[in-house]
C-alpha cells in the first residue's frame, strides 16, 4: 500500500511539474506581451503559443483530476481552502483564452489594447497565484481534526507565500522570454534573450530568498526515514542552480533552444525540491502537526490507486507522444510581421 501511495504523490507531482514547464512558457509569453512595442511583435507571441496553450493546460486539469481520486482529503482541503485563489486564477485562464481568440478579430486600437491588458494580466496573475498556494503548502495551513482550512483568504497572503508568488512569476517571465527567443525570428528574438538575462537576476535572488527563509523557519519537514533532513531538497536546489547557470550561458551563446530546455530543468528541479521538502505532507498542518494530511492517511483505497495506476501507464503514454508531436509539427520560427 505505501508503494502505490508514494507512486501516486509521485506522479501528481509529475503532472504539476508538467504542466509548470509547458504552461509556464505560456504564462511568461502574457508576461512580455505586455513589453512589445509594435503590433506585430504583440501578434507574433500570441501566435508563438496558439497550437499549444490549451493542451498545455490540460496537465492542470489532470493534476486536480488524480488528486482528487488518489487524495480525496487533499483535494477538499486544498480547493475548499483556496476557493477564491482558486476562483481568481480560473478567471485570469478565461481572460487569456478570450483574449487569444478575440484578439484578431476587430482591427480597432481600443479593441486590441484591450485584449492586450486581458492576455497579460491572464497571465500574470495565474503565474503569482500558483506560487502563492505552493508557499502555503511548504508553511502549513491552519487545520481542524477533520482536516479543513480554518484561516481566512487574507491569511494565504503572509510574506512566505506572497515572495513564493514572486518566485513563480519571475521564474515563468524568465521560461518565457527564452521561449520566445527560440521561437521568433528578427530583432525580438534579441530583445527576448535581453529579458532573459535581466529576469536570470531576479529569479536567482528570489529563489535564494525564499530558500534561506524556508530553511530558517522549519519550512522544509522531509521524511524522518531519509538520512538527511534537509539533503535531498537542497541537492536538488544545486541541481537548479546548476541548470539556472547553464541556461544563462546557453542563452548568451545564442544557444536558444539549450537554453530553454536548461529552464525547463530548473523549474522540474525546483518542483521536486517542494515536493521532497514537504513529503510525506501533502498539506502540513501549523497549528496541531498530528492533523496533517499526509501520503499515508489521505490516500484512496488500495483497489482505487492500482486501477488508476494502470489507466495511468496507459494513458500517460500517448499525453507525452501527443505533447511531442505537436511541438514537433510547429517547430518552425513564428515570422514577426512589419506594421
Amino acid at each position: 500500500m505505501e508503494g502505490l501511495q508514494i507512486t501516486w504523490f509521485l506522479l501528481v507531482g509529475i503532472l504539476v511539474t508538467g504542466y509548470a514547464i509547458l504552461d509556464g512558457f505560456d504564462l511568461g509569453v502574457g508576461f512580455w506581451h505586455l513589453f512589445a512595442r509594435k503590433k506585430g511583435e504583440r501578434k507574433a507571441f500570441i501566435h508563438s503559443i496558439e497550437p499549444f496553450w490549451d493542451g498545455n493546460e490540460v496537465w492542470l486539469l489532470t493534476a486536480g483530476g488524480a488528486l482528487f481520486a488518489a487524495f480525496p482529503p487533499v483535494y477538499a482541503t486544498v480547493f475548499s481552502g483556496f476557493y477564491l485563489a482558486m476562483m481568481l486564477v480560473l478567471l485570469g485562464l478565461i481572460f487569456r483564452a478570450v483574449a487569444i481568440e478575440y484578439h484578431g478579430k476587430v482591427e480597432h486600437p481600443a479593441w486590441t489594447r484591450a485584449w492586450d491588458v486581458a492576455f497579460a494580466l491572464g497571465s500574470i496573475l495565474p503565474s503569482i497565484l500558483y506560487g502563492v498556494a505552493i508557499g502555503n503548502v511548504l508553511r502549513g495551513l491552519e487545520l481542524n481534526p477533520l482536516g479543513d482550512y480554518t484561516g481566512g483568504f487574507l491569511a494565504l497572503l503572509n510574506p512566505f507565500s506572497i515572495l513564493c508568488g514572486l518566485v513563480g512569476l519571475s521564474m515563468f517571465a524568465h521560461h518565457g522570454a527564452l521561449y520566445l527567443a527560440m521561437k521568433l525570428d528578427g530583432d525580438i528574438s534579441g530583445e527576448a534573450r535581453a529579458w532573459a538575462a535581466k529576469t536570470w537576476y531576479v529569479f536567482l535572488a528570489l529563489l535564494m530568498v525564499a530558500v534561506t527563509m524556508s530553511l530558517r523557519s522549519g519550512y522544509i519537514r522531509a521524511w524522518d526515514a531519509l538520512p538527511a533532513k534537509h539533503f535531498l531538497p537542497m541537492a536538488l536546489i544545486l541541481l537548479a542552480l546548476v541548470t539556472h547557470s547553464t541556461a544563462r550561458f546557453l542563452s548568451r551563446i545564442n544557444k536558444a533552444k539549450g537554453a530553454f530546455v536548461a529552464s525547463s530543468l530548473t523549474i522540474a528541479f525546483v518542483m521536486l525540491a517542494v515536493a521532497t521538502a514537504v513529503f510525506p505532507n501533502m498539506v502540513p498542518c501549523t497549528n496541531e502537526p498530528a492533523w496533517s494530511l499526509t501520503v499515508f492517511n489521505a490516500s484512496s483505497s488500495k483497489r482505487t490507486l492500482f486501477a488508476m495506476l494502470i489507466i495511468a501507464l496507459v494513458g500517460m503514454p500517448i499525453v507525452l507522444g501527443y505533447t511531442w508531436f505537436i511541438h514537433h509539427v510547429f517547430r518552425d520560427k513564428v515570422k514577426v510581421q512589419e506594421d
